[in-house]
């Protein structure tokens, strides 16, 4: 029963997952303020940190738009929680390894927030095998 309402009422969750990755394309127009605001640092002079954060914020806006894509069609769905799932994780593993010193910013909110995104992705990837496999 509450299974089967996770499983049919799970495009609202990826919606919303969709949605504040979305809000990271933020850094694709203001890489100075997504610098400041994730980070805590003041950005350089040098033109290629904003070339970083621009692309880096336009890739995860990306994510955030196949997140909304994936719950608005089954048909991707899986494909889209893979990928978003993976690029999460890796950004999980990144900062706990090498930028812990970041986790008393917003960076560290994010990083809680993409963990309990895995968890919802994982837990729903694991569900819809399993209803499908005694489907079939």
């Amino acid at each position: 029963m509450i299974i089967d309402k996770f499983l049919s009422n799970f495009k609202w969750i990826m919606a919303l997952c969709g949605l504040l990755t979305c809000s990271m394309f933020l850094g694709l127009f203001s890489p100075e303020a997504s610098l400041q605001m994730n980070f805590g640092e003041i950005p350089g002079s040098s033109p290629y940190e904003s070339i970083i954060v621009r692309n880096w914020s336009a890739l995860l806006g990306l994510i955030g738009i196949m997140l909304l894509y994936g719950a608005l069609n089954p048909s991707v769905r899986s494909y889209s929680l893979i990928i978003a799932g993976i690029s999460k994780v890796i950004f999980i593993a990144l900062v706990l390894t090498i930028g812990s010193q970041y986790l008393s910013n917003q960076v560290g909110t994010a990083v809680m927030v993409d963990c309990l995104m895995v968890f919802l992705f994982t837990f729903y990837l694991i569900l819809s095998a399993f209803i499908k496999k005694d489907t079939v």
